[in-house]
């Protein structure tokens, strides 16, 4: 409830209440319309309060912060799918490849450094021209 949260961090609740008309937090409702903060609303609440008042934060400030902690959680939920899916995959082809041993296994890629590809697509350029 808002007066337990208000009073465990030593807020008014006039302060969770604009937090809340602000977008930074969310809690869930009762039936009977009483905001209920979650152990997770009290973590997000702890961080808005360190940046507000250990490093001075005000609020629009704090929205940027959540906004873009929020993009770099789902990047890297996006990037950890990414590599469970090259990891299943490369597991897929070795599995394969171990089922089908008459099979020549690709060549590694090359390492090319800049300048030997601008060297490379120097030397297209100049044979198409001549074409």
């Amino acid at each position: 409830m808002i007066s337990a949260v208000a009073e465990m961090y030593d807020i008014h609740p006039q302060t969770l209440r604009l937090y809340e008309r602000e977008g930074l937090l969310t809690p869930s409702r009762s039936e009977g319309n009483t905001r209920l903060y979650t152990d997770e609303d009290l973590e997000r609440l702890e961080f808005i309060l360190n940046l507000a008042r250990d490093l001075g934060v005000n609020i629009a400030g704090i929205a940027i912060i959540l906004q873009m902690r929020e993009r770099m959680e789902e990047m890297n939920r996006q990037m950890q799918g990414f590599v469970d899916y090259v990891r299943t995959e490369m597991l897929s082809r070795m599995q394969h490849q171990q089922q089908s041993p008459g099979l020549v296994p690709l060549s590694r890629p090359v390492i090319v450094s800049k300048r030997q590809a601008d060297a490379r697509e120097q030397s297209v350029r100049g044979k198409a021209q001549k074409i």
